[in-house]
């Protein structure tokens, strides 16, 4: 049982020394993933870059698709979305670990909805403001894995996916 307590201890210890902190200060990486919303399930693709110690920029692309049904026919749509974002890191603050990079901050993106032509619908295309709080695990120097929630964007619910650091 000991030794495979101390296994265990050594195998944790390894993983948080090869770990990485968050994005620095002129430093870029890449997120991908999966959505969370009512309306489909949106894969997205950003980019992120490191302005100052705990602040990022950052632009990011969606898209999703999914079957509406309005007054007894079935109408498939998509919505495709671009989007900037800023966050502010609260590791150095808080003193958080180095593996972890936990986050919060604010979007820009324009949706566009496309539908066909005879869907009599409400849905709109335009410029919305939203807001986001989330969390990375860095496994390496590399590679990581994110979880987002945010409201009044496309990924309303959240998103899930990969962090790889250029």
């Amino acid at each position: 049982m000991k030794k495979q307590i101390f296994t265990i201890i050594l195998v944790l210890a390894t993983g948080f020394a090869f770990a990485q902190s968050p994005i620095s200060k002129g430093e870029s990486q890449i997120n991908l993933g999966v959505g969370l919303s009512s309306w489909g399930v949106p894969v997205y693709i950003g980019f992120d870059y490191g302005v100052h110690p705990d602040i990022t920029l950052g632009a990011e692309a969606s898209f999703r698709s999914y079957n509406d049904n309005w007054r007894d026919h079935k109408y498939k749509h998509s919505v495709i979305g671009i989007q900037g974002n800023a966050n502010y890191h609260f590791n150095r603050v808080l003193n958080i670990p180095s593996p972890w990079d936990f986050y919060a901050g604010l979007n820009l993106g324009f949706y566009s909805w496309r539908s066909p032509d005879d869907y009599e619908g409400t849905h709109t295309s335009g410029l919305g403001l939203g807001g986001q709080i989330g969390g990375r695990y860095y496994f390496s120097n590399k590679v990581g894995v994110n979880l987002e929630f945010g409201g009044g964007n496309a990924f309303s619910g959240g998103k899930f996916g990969l962090t790889i650091k250029l």
